[in-house]
């Protein structure tokens, strides 16, 4: 990846962790999720919403329905024009399809200390937020949740996992890491901080990019997929073209990590599906371009053969282009 970050540099000023005005751009099922907790946790968060959603937000607040426990409360909010002065933590966590325009609107939130830790899946938002904000703004992160809106708005907690990785581009262990590992621990959810955050990433790529081709290819949960014939192995196909597209990437899975996956895969009654599968299913946008496409693309440049991957990414291209425009 060109323009990779490197965060060394003279850091003064550091806030305590209680002092640390954090800022959450994307109030969805996974940010509202983080945030709330975090607020909760007694942390000092505002979340960055669009001007028409305020009247919703400030009547119905946030609410979570979780089997660590339900949560509704009423969040300090703020819109783009809104915004006074920099924050020292943006924690962002809004769909591809919605970071150019996230972007646009924290802006003024970013100053020379602000620590940028994105969520969001795939790797492509790493090089567009260091060409927006420069390379010593931004860390590495990956979230590992599986949350949903559900018709009333609230964010439902599908399975008990809940947790945030995070660390320096190039693995060094700064105060300002430090910093953020302190903020962020002991507020509700598990926390790691890694020196190898490069490789957490690329592995939750391999997970998210493995669930999403299965269930949305072969079209439904993991169990009614290794239900019929050929269903196991063909699941295990998935996850080996893409765990071969990290290896050639430079960032092979770690064993542990790929039989875990692949039994989550190929596990007979489960439930499990994916964002994308449930995304389809409420006819909503998909994030195929970060989570299959990118991909495919490595895949491309290294010269693999990569059949139910390019016939993943076809299909949720063609469902995608069917949408009405919004």
């Amino acid at each position: 990846m060109h323009g990779e970050p490197d965060p060394t540099r003279s850091l003064t000023n550091i806030p305590s962790e209680n002092n640390m005005k954090i800022l959450v751009v994307g109030a969805g099922a996974v940010g509202g999720y983080f945030g709330a907790r975090l607020a909760q946790a007694g942390r000092d968060v505002t979340f960055l919403i669009r001007s028409h959603s305020v009247e919703k937000m400030q009547r119905n607040g946030l609410s979570i329905v979780s089997p660590h426990g339900d949560l509704t409360l009423k969040p300090q909010i703020t819109t783009a024009d809104q915004i006074q002065s920099p924050y020292d933590l943006i924690l962002v966590s809004v769909k591809a399809q919605a970071l150019d325009q996230a972007i646009a609107d924290m802006k003024s939130a970013v100053g020379p200390e602000t620590m940028i830790y994105p969520i969001l899946n795939g790797m492509r938002h790493m090089e567009t937020l260091t060409r927006s904000f420069g390379p010593q703004a931004v860390l590495g992160g990956v979230c590992m949740v599986a949350t949903d809106l559900d018709d009333q708005g609230r964010i439902v907690q599908l399975a008990p996992m809940q947790k945030l990785i995070y660390g320096e581009w190039n693995g060094e262990l700064t105060p300002r890491i430090h910093q953020l590992d302190r903020t962020l621990s002991n507020a509700g959810f598990d926390t790691q901080l890694s020196t190898n955050i490069q490789q957490a990433m690329w592995e939750k790529w391999v997970f998210i990019a493995s669930i999403g081709l299965v269930t949305t290819l072969l079209g439904g949960p993991i169990g009614r997929i290794a239900a019929v014939p050929w269903g196991e192995a063909t699941a295990s196909m998935a996850l080996d073209e893409c765990a071969e597209i990290a290896r050639a990437s430079g960032f092979p899975p770690a064993p542990g990590f790929l039989e875990n996956l692949r039994g989550q895969l190929t596990a007979k009654g489960s439930p499990v599906t994916s964002s994308m599968y449930r995304g389809m299913q409420k006819g909503e946008s998909v994030e195929v371009d970060t989570i299959l496409g990118d991909l495919l693309e490595h895949g491309h440049k290294h010269q693999l053969k990569t059949p139910l991957l390019q016939a993943g990414f076809v299909r949720l291209r063609t469902y995608q282009n069917s949408r009405p425009a919004s």
